[in-house]
């Protein structure tokens, strides 16, 4: 235990530092939640809904335990809100020969549609993160990167939080193209060709 003359930072760095944080956190997830509400809700689904599905589709084939750690939620909230999906018709539930005690979810053909739909559907004017993100576009040439933001998380969730976070923005590069000013899914054999082609 580190001797508090000892510590590499004082008192009120530490207040002000966590304060910080949460007063920026508070105010970014109320306008995010706002933003993500009305994305998803022509479609009828919840913020944890969607957020099911979109672990379920990057994971393909993802336990409730790994939904629940992914999506940031209790372990029944995941079992619960993946079973009203299941009840739709989005997700179905298996059990692996390997692996009795776990539950598995998978998204269905309708699942992974009404997720493609979403993605089809989104309008970037209607996201005010991404409106106030513009002005740092312009000014440096990129959006934020977050590498700071980013350490801490992986520091509180663990390495497993940020790779599949990572992959799921990878899945995105690699399978969805813009046509029309629409994200449209890549054809599985323009996929595929892709991945045995090498960049040259």
């Amino acid at each position: 235990m580190m001797r508090k003359n000892d510590q590499e930072f004082s008192l009120r760095e530490a207040l002000i530092f966590s304060q910080k944080i949460t007063q920026l956190s508070k105010a970014l997830w109320k306008t995010v939640e706002k933003d993500w509400q009305n994305w998803i809700k022509p479609y009828d689904l919840n913020i944890n809904e969607h957020h099911i599905l979109w672990i379920a589709y990057h994971l393909r084939g993802a336990s409730i335990s790994e939904i629940a750690k992914f999506g940031v939620m209790h372990v029944s909230t995941a079992f619960n809100f993946s079973k009203k999906l299941e009840e739709r018709g989005l997700l179905k539930f298996s059990k692996k020969e390997s692996d009795k005690r776990n539950t598995y979810i998978e998204l269905t053909p309708p699942g992974e549609e009404i997720l493609l739909a979403l993605m089809e559907s989104y309008d970037p004017k209607e996201n005010a993160i991404f409106s106030g993100a513009l002005p740092l576009k312009s000014l440096y040439g990129k959006f934020p990167e977050f590498i700071e933001l980013m350490s801490i998380i992986r520091k509180i969730y663990g390495d497993d939080f940020m790779n599949i976070f990572e992959t799921s923005f990878t899945n995105i590069e690699n399978e969805f193209e813009e046509r029309d000013g629409t994200l449209i899914k890549k054809d599985k054999q323009e996929t595929e060709t892709e991945e045995i082609t090498p960049n040259l």
